[in-house]
C-alpha cells in the first residue's frame, strides 16, 4: 500500500519536473531568443507579407510549367527549412510565383525567398583580391566572340577564354559592379566577386548545372584513409549529367596551380564558395572540406540543396496582406473547443461521478503541456498556429477523454469481478495502458503520414495532432494513474462511496470471496447486475454456490 503511494508520488514529481523544464525553456526563449509567451499565428489568422517573384529570362526564353513547379517545390523547402510557418506558395499566370508569409518574416527568411538565383559550378580561370576604391567600373560580362583570337577555347576551363579584352575588363572590375539580378550567359566567361566582397574572379562557362544537385548533407570530415580529421564536411551528391560533367572538370583541373585548380559555386551572380579539386571524382559523390564549423557546414549544405532553382527569379513586388479568416474565426474555433471541453466534463461527471474531477484535472494538465510545447516551438522553430492547428488541438480533447474512459472502464470491470479497489486499479491499469498505447500509436502514425504527405495548413493540423497524442500518453502515465493510486487510499474511494463512481454495488459486483456470492436482493437495475454477475460464474463456482445454498436451506 505504501509502495503504491510512493510510486504515485514519484510519477507526479516527474510530471512537475517536466512542466518546470518546459516553463524554463520558454522563459529562456523569451529572455534571450526573442520568443513570446503567446504562440505565433499563421497567415489565415494574422495576415502577413506577400512576395511576387518574376523569372529573369534572356530574350526569347520562356519558362515551362515543369520548371515553375520545380521552383515552387525548392522555394517551399527553403522556407520550411526554418520551421513550420504555414507559408502559402502558389503560381500566378503560368509565369510568376507568389509567396505569402505569415506575420512579419525575419531577414533570414526574406533572404531565402529573394536569393532565388540559379546555382552554377564554373571553373576558376583567374582570381585576385578585391580592387581598391576608385577603379574604373567595367562590364561584368565579357563577349570573347567580339574579339579576334587565333585559337578558340575548347572547354570551360581553357585559359584561352582570358583574352586581352577580358583581362583588361578584369583589371578595371570592382565588386561594387556586381549586379545580383544579372543573368549570365552559361556559355561565356563571367567576371564576379565572392559573396563577402574580398576576392574577384574570372570564371569559365558553366561546367555543372546546379539543377544536377541531388542532395547535400553534413558529416565529420575524413582523410583519404577514411580517418576523422576533427572537422566538418559537406557531402555533395549529383544526378543526371552532373556526375559525368563533374568528372570531366575534376580530371582537367586537379593538380593545376592555384587558382586554376578551383571551381566556383555561383549563386546570385556571386561566388558562394571556391572549391579546390584534390581528386578526380568519378561517381558524382564529392566531399567539400575547408575548416567548416558544424553550423557553417550545415548552412552551405542547405544552400547547395535548396539553391538549385531551374530558373532565376527577381522580386516583382512585396506588400502586406490582411488575414484571410481573422480574429472572428479564431474566436469561433476557441469557442468550439470550449464547448467540446465542457461536454466532455459534463459526460465524465454524469458517468463517473467523483472520477470526473480526475478527468477535469487531467485535461487541465494536458492543456498546460500542450500550451508550453506549442509556445516553445513557436519561439524556437518558427511554428505558427493556424485554424487547422487549433482543430488538431480540439480533436485532442476527444483523444485524451477516450484514454480516461478506457482506463476507468477497465477498473470498473475489475470491481465487478469482486476485486478490491487497489487490486482492480493495478490490474485495470496494465490492461488499459496497452490499449491506450495502441490507440495513440495509430493516431500518431496517421499524424506523421499526414504531415509528410501534405503542405500548408494541413501540416499544421497533423503537427498539433501528433504533439497532443504524445502528450496524452504522458498525462495518463504521469498524472491520471498516479492520482488514482493516491485517491484509492482515501476512505471516500476505498469504501466505494456511491458518489465515487467506484461503488461495487452500483456496478453490480457480487463476488465476496472464493465461491461466495451475496444473495441478490436488489430489484430493477441492481437485480439485472446480480444476474449478470452470476452468469459469469465458472462451473465449479456455481456448484459450490449451490451446495452452500443447500446447506443454508
Amino acid at each position: 500500500m505504501a509502495k503504491a503511494r510512493t510510486r504515485g508520488a514519484r510519477a507526479l514529481v516527474w510530471l512537475v519536473v517536466l512542466i518546470a523544464g518546459l516553463t524554463g525553456a520558454n522563459l529562456a526563449a523569451v529572455q534571450w531568443g526573442g520568443g513570446s509567451w503567446m504562440p505565433q499565428l499563421a497567415l489565415d489568422l494574422e495576415g502577413g507579407t506577400q512576395i511576387v517573384l518574376e523569372p529573369r529570362l534572356a530574350e526569347g526564353e520562356s519558362i515551362s510549367q515543369e520548371q515553375l513547379d520545380q521552383a515552387v517545390s525548392i522555394i517551399r523547402q527553403r522556407v520550411d527549412a526554418s520551421g513550420i510557418s504555414e507559408t502559402e506558395i502558389t503560381t500566378q499566370g503560368g509565369r510568376n510565383i507568389v509567396v505569402a508569409l505569415p506575420g512579419e518574416p525575419d531577414a533570414a527568411t526574406l533572404q531565402r525567398i529573394q536569393a532565388s538565383a540559379k546555382m552554377e559550378f564554373r571553373p576558376v580561370l583567374a582570381s585576385a583580391a578585391a580592387n581598391a576604391p576608385g577603379a574604373t567600373p567595367a562590364p561584368t560580362e565579357a563577349d570573347p566572340e567580339a574579339e579576334a583570337e587565333a585559337s578558340a577555347p575548347t572547354d570551360a576551363w581553357d585559359q584561352a577564354w582570358i583574352t586581352p579584352q577580358v583581362q583588361a575588363d578584369f583589371d578595371a572590375f570592382q565588386c561594387s559592379d556586381v549586379d545580383p539580378t544579372q543573368v549570365a550567359d552559361p556559355t561565356k566567361p563571367f567576371l564576379t566577386c565572392s559573396n563577402d566582397g574580398t576576392a574577384r574572379f574570372i570564371l569559365g562557362p558553366v561546367a555543372v548545372d546546379g539543377a544536377n544537385i541531388a542532395d547535400a548533407g553534413v558529416s565529420a570530415a575524413t582523410n583519404s584513409q577514411g580517418q576523422a580529421t576533427g572537422g566538418w564536411a559537406v557531402n555533395l551528391e549529383l544526378q543526371g549529367d552532373g556526375p559525368s560533367n563533374f568528372e570531366d572538370v575534376t580530371r582537367a583541373i586537379t593538380g593545376l596551380p592555384e587558382p586554376t585548380n578551383q571551381f566556383a559555386v555561383v549563386l546570385d551572380a556571386t561566388v558562394l564558395l571556391a572549391i579546390t579539386s584534390n581528386a578526380i571524382i568519378t561517381d558524382g559523390n564529392a566531399q567539400i572540406t575547408g575548416g567548416f564549423t558544424q553550423d557553417g557546414a550545415q548552412s552551405l549544405a542547405d544552400q547547395l540543396r535548396f539553391g538549385a532553382l531551374p530558373v532565376s527569379f527577381q522580386v516583382l513586388s512585396q506588400e502586406t496582406i490582411s488575414p484571410t479568416l481573422g480574429a472572428s474565426q479564431l474566436q469561433a474555433g476557441l469557442i468550439a473547443g470550449l464547448i467540446g471541453l465542457l461536454l466532455v466534463i459534463f459526460y465524465s461527471v454524469l458517468q463517473y461521478r467523483a472520477l470526473g474531477v480526475v478527468v477535469v484535472f487531467s485535461l487541465l494538465v494536458a492543456a498546460i503541456l500542450s500550451y508550453l510545447v506549442v509556445t516553445f516551438l513557436s519561439s524556437t522553430e518558427g511554428y505558427r498556429l493556424s485554424l487547422a492547428g487549433i482543430a488538431g488541438l480540439v480533436i485532442s480533447i476527444g483523444i485524451t477523454a477516450d484514454s480516461f474512459i478506457v482506463y476507468f472502464e477497465r477498473i470498473r470491470d475489475e470491481l465487478r469481478e469482486g476485486k478490491h479497489l487497489s487490486s482492480a486499479l493495478e490490474t485495470g491499469w496494465k490492461r488499459a495502458f496497452r490499449t491506450i498505447l495502441i490507440s495513440d500509436a495509430v493516431s500518431f502514425l496517421a499524424a506523421v503520414i499526414l504531415f509528410l504527405l501534405s503542405v500548408g495548413n494541413v501540416r499544421g493540423f497533423a503537427y498539433t495532432l501528433g504533439i497532443t497524442t504524445f502528450i496524452d500518453i504522458i498525462v495518463v502515465a504521469l498524472f491520471t494513474h498516479p492520482l488514482l493510486r493516491i485517491l484509492s487510499r482515501t476512505r471516500f474511494f476505498s469504501s466505494g462511496h456511491r458518489l465515487s463512481g467506484l461503488d461495487p454495488q452500483a456496478l453490480g459486483a457480487v463476488y465476496r470471496g472464493r465461491a461466495k456470492f451475496r444473495t441478490p436482493t436488489l430489484e430493477g437495475k441492481g437485480a439485472t447486475s446480480a444476474k449478470e454477475a452470476q452468469r459469469r460464474q465458472t462451473i465449479a463456482e456455481r456448484k459450490s454456490a449451490a451446495a452452500t445454498t443447500g446447506k443454508e436451506s
